[in-house]
């Protein structure tokens, strides 16, 4: 069975995660979605700049790391 399906079983810390969001937003649940969706999308916009700067070389696994 997945973690889904029994979420009691697994607790992460998930359920207190979601309970400081919502708290942060004044107890407003739809708000605490904004500001997560917000979040994301900044993350997701750092990993694509961070993206661009990584080498090519190194991306297509030329580049050769240093072992010791």
């Amino acid at each position: 069975m997945s973690s889904v399906s029994q979420p009691n079983q697994q607790d992460d810390g998930l359920e207190a995660a979601v309970n400081e969001a919502i708290a942060a937003c004044g107890g407003d649940p739809l708000a605490s979605v904004r500001a997560l969706i917000v979040a994301n999308n900044f993350l997701e916009n750092e990993v694509a700049e961070l993206k661009k700067a990584v080498s090519h070389a190194y991306t297509r696994g030329r580049f050769r790391t240093y072992t010791g």
